[in-house]
């Protein structure tokens, strides 16, 4: 293997490397949008000193 073909390889790997970073999503999520809040808090404890 000679050093044009390595070098080659290389600058392969590290730019599908960058593609699959910056490239969008493909995950296919469910659009179920945002949860709202459906509980009460917690009472704030006072304090027994």
């Amino acid at each position: 293997m000679n050093i044009s073909t390595m070098l080659q390889n290389l600058i392969q790997y590290i730019t599908e490397g960058f593609a699959r970073i910056f490239s969008p999503a493909k995950d296919k999520y469910s659009d179920i949008g945002v949860q709202p809040f459906d509980c009460e808090p917690y009472p704030q404890e006072q304090n027994k000193a």
